[in-house]
């Protein structure tokens, strides 16, 4: 029983500390690479296919096809689809990982929601579902049903001792 209670424990810890971003990053300029880009201020989205990269600050986020919605020169969301990966130094130096099928991202909310063979690492701690959920502003990680998945959740928690 006790066992089972530090195991909670653990668990709690480790997923409701923030989960990434420096801080910093979110005032940090956006540089993208893609090989080919569709801009329609009009609409306001730019689509970028096809080895798309995206960098702002730590963050870094690859996949086939990028959908940017912005307001003016503002981006709002985005919503990468087709082996996408990501990766953020988090303002204690760890490094988190990921990746999914697809990935959408609210810039000004800090929301992201992964599905398809999501997959998140944050410092050797590993999350696995259909559906990983992350509110970096609410430090909030769900994954699986709690994300409104269908999949079972798989972990792995390191000790602490072999975090540092």
């Amino acid at each position: 029983m006790q066992r089972k209670n530090l195991n909670a424990l653990l668990l709690l810890s480790i997923f409701s500390a923030p989960v990434f971003a420096l801080t910093s990053d979110k005032d940090q300029p956006i540089d993208l690479t893609a090989d080919s880009a569709d801009m329609n201020d009009g609409k306001g989205t730019s689509i970028y296919i096809g080895n798309v990269d995206i960098r702002q600050g730590s963050l870094r986020i690859q996949g086939d096809k990028v959908t940017v919605f912005h307001q003016g020169r503002d981006p709002q969301r985005f919503l990468a689809i087709g082996k996408v990966r990501f990766q953020q130094t988090a303002d204690d130096g760890k490094l988190i990982k990921g990746k999914a099928d697809k990935v959408e991202y609210e810039m000004d909310s800090e929301y992201m929601q992964m599905t398809g063979n999501a997959w998140l690492d944050q410092g050797g701690d590993m999350m696995e579902s259909d559906r990983i959920t992350y509110d970096r502003v609410k430090s909030v990680v769900k994954g699986g049903s709690a994300a409104q998945g269908k999949q079972r959740v798989r972990m792995r928690l390191m000790p602490q001792n072999e975090k540092k």
